[in-house]
């Protein structure tokens, strides 16, 4: 998949790393150069300097052969142009646009472009679902001084995990669950923790794949 992300916040830098983490393509395209010259040497995305609500900005980032276009900026209206400009002047197939302020929510739908309008609050999980239409399960960052990957996986009330404890639930050898989210807080649970639906679990693993960890869990 080829991803184009504008911004280079916290949040565009953390989907920048999902979507490596599961071999796509990503492009970071950011106005702040001090920002864009921290990133290049810490990720393997191509991370451009140039303002995304310029179409000439968006052209030189690949907007023309993209798959995925997401609006991570920090202010509503520069991820509004970019938006529709992705949909109107490049035709992107999806456009994910972060509401930076839930008052201007109304404003992100079909007339600018907004495919998936996704409120700032939003688990980085549900954003990345969100985006792609699939994954449950996805591979956060990979860790190879460590020789680990986290990955999370999130619970629905369909998963056959749901309602049972951590012993009962077979994992690849090498697997570890780090941590399990409830309700915004995070846990560090013990084998008798009883998982429940709503659960975004990470899970720590040398060698097993997301495909392993959506067999165990979902």
């Amino acid at each position: 998949m080829k991803v184009l992300i504008a911004g280079a916040g916290r949040l565009g830098v953390q989907i920048a790393k999902v979507f490596l983490a599961t071999g796509g393509e990503v492009t970071i395209i950011e106005r702040d150069d001090d920002r864009v010259a921290g990133l290049q040497p810490q990720l393997s995305a191509r991370v451009l300097v140039g303002d995304a609500c310029e179409p000439s900005a968006l052209e030189e980032a690949g907007a023309l052969t993209i798959d995925l276009l997401v609006a991570a900026t920090g202010e509503d209206e520069d991820n509004l142009v970019i938006s529709l400009l992705a949909k109107r002047q490049f035709a992107v197939p999806r456009v994910v646009a972060r509401v930076n302020d839930s008052d201007n929510a109304w404003l992100f739908d079909h007339h600018w472009g907004v495919d998936v309008a996704v409120p700032a609050a939003t688990p980085l999980i549900t954003l990345i679902e969100e985006a792609t239409g699939a994954a449950d399960t996805v591979a956060l960052l990979r860790l190879s001084r460590a020789g680990v990957s986290v990955i999370e996986t999130a619970l629905t009330p369909h998963s056959h995990a749901a309602g049972h404890t951590l012993a009962e639930i077979p994992l690849p050898a090498g697997t570890v669950v780090a941590a399990v989210i409830r309700d915004g807080q995070p846990t560090v649970p013990g084998p008798q923790f009883r998982l429940q639906p709503g659960d975004e679990v990470l899970i720590v693993s040398e060698a097993a794949t997301e495909g392993d960890i959506h067999a165990a869990f979902q």
